[in-house]
């Protein structure tokens, strides 16, 4: 049985990407660790995991009916996660619209027989990999960020990594 890695997140456009590099670039210059490609930054919602392909257009239309309620989030620091050696943007503040997306993510993984992650949600943006520990700061101009979708994203294994790729609706 053919199956898919996936996860659903909040995809950044070009023009969100850029003011995320904005951000991070002199976040990270004194930052040690394999910086994650531009390409891939996201916010993931809720982990998917190994899913049978042929189940997919049933997860797509069950997530599909999930109305989003338009919101911002604002991300103002930079953390380490030891456990994973992770570098991240985070997002102290969940906006109630987020924790009710999230909620209804949760739902339709349930009802697919998925596993749901049962830790508290912490939006964040994964800019390094294998990070060198660092203290916890305060981020000089917080980024304000708008969203109004979310996306079911597929992690296709590469040489380099994983690469994720949104998958069509």
């Amino acid at each position: 049985m053919e199956t898919k890695r996936l996860f659903f997140a909040l995809w950044p456009d070009d023009r969100q990407r850029d003011r995320l590099r904005n951000t991070l670039t002199p976040a990270a210059r004194e930052l040690e660790g394999d910086a994650v490609l531009r390409g891939n930054w996201h916010v993931t919602l809720a982990f998917v995991g190994a899913f049978p392909a042929a189940r997919l257009p049933e997860l797509t239309a069950s997530a599909a009916r999930i109305a989003v309620e338009p919101f911002r989030l604002r991300f103002d620091r930079v953390d380490y996660w030891p456990r994973p050696r992770l570098g991240v943007l985070l997002a102290t503040a969940v906006p109630v619209e987020l924790e009710r997306l999230v909620t209804a993510l949760n739902g339709v993984l349930a009802a697919a027989g998925v596993a749901v992650d049962e830790r508290q949600f912490r939006p964040h943006v994964t800019f390094l990999k294998r990070a060198r520990p660092f203290e916890t700061a305060r981020i000089g101009q917080p980024l304000d960020t708008s969203w109004d979708s979310f996306e079911l994203i597929e992690s296709v294994p590469g040489p380099g990594g994983s690469n994720y790729r949104p998958l069509p609706r």
